[in-house]
């Protein structure tokens, strides 16, 4: 019989096969083939940072946690993850009400923003630099959050893993609270592709907006300006139905959904300004 020999490629071949594993290995094959695919993971420096931590006023952030803590019942001592926790408003807010929290964001500047704070204060929380995409396994919580419409800074695929790590780390019986202003009964109502320059805190955000209706994206190129400085970032959206939103929470593990459409918990409805939805973890 003869002997099979295996074909001998040249070097370069090689080295891009063992890229591609290494790529599906860490989740990079995405990124290479979409370049929008994982865009938040540098997105948020320091001036789009401190636009938004401006543009937010606090008693936003204390309706919102008021929220959390009602429709989860949470009290003192209650574990929560925040996820992606940014600079820590709803962070620092739940550990101000006796929440053991822990926050987990991709932005550096972010997270040092939230330890600063919390020091100030005097707060015991954990604060992690990290990636949505890959959430810790050493805790287990009562609620999971994710608010400011991170929730569609994925895609498909993406989602599904970010909702299934979070049904694992949710206790049974837990909480899964979501926020997000982009899902289509509440963007497309409303929907406007052109939006004047706004200036918050010092720092001027330019943006152009364009609705990809191919896959469902709303994507926004900005450009924030402070002095001389000027930062250029793309964010992308992925626009779900709340049919599709409910589906894919509910094959994660979760159970008793409900749709709010905003803090004051009046029923999610067509034009509602966000969905705030609400789940329960299986038991």
């Amino acid at each position: 019989m003869r002997e099979f020999v295996l074909p001998r490629f040249p070097r370069y071949v090689y080295a891009c096969a063992a890229l591609v594993v290494a790529c599906l290995k860490t989740g990079a094959l995405e990124l290479l083939q979409d370049p929008l695919s994982a865009w938040y993971a540098d997105f948020f420096t320091e001036l789009p940072n401190a636009f938004w931590r401006a543009a937010v006023p606090p008693e936003m952030t204390v309706a919102e946690v008021d929220f959390i803590t009602r429709v989860g019942g949470l009290d003192r001592g209650a574990r929560v993850l925040d996820v992606p926790c940014g600079s820590g408003r709803h962070t620092l807010e739940l550990a101000r009400r006796g929440c053991r929290v822990t926050g987990l964001d991709v932005s550096e500047e972010a997270v040092d923003h939230a330890r600063g704070a919390a020091a100030a204060e005097r707060l015991r929380v954990d604060l992690r630099v990290g990636d949505m995409r890959t959430l810790p396994t050493d805790i287990r919580v009562d609620a999971a959050v994710c608010m400011g419409n991170a929730f569609g800074y994925l895609d498909h695929a993406g989602t599904r893993k970010f909702l299934a790590d979070l049904a694992g780390l949710v206790m049974p019986g837990g909480t899964l609270v979501l926020d997000y202003g982009f899902v289509a009964e509440t963007l497309l109502p409303h929907l406007q592709l052109e939006e004047p320059p706004m200036t918050i805190g010092g720092v001027e955000a330019v943006s152009v907006n364009e609705y990809d209706t191919t896959n469902s994206r709303w994507i926004t190129r900005f450009t924030f300006r402070r002095g001389d400085e000027e930062h250029h970032g793309t964010s992308v959206q992925h626009v779900y139905t709340c049919a599709e939103v409910t589906r894919l929470v509910t094959e994660a593990g979760f159970t008793r959904i409900t749709l709010y459409g905003d803090t004051d918990e009046t029923p999610f409805h067509l034009g509602s300004p966000r969905l705030l939805l609400v789940a329960d973890r299986a038991e």
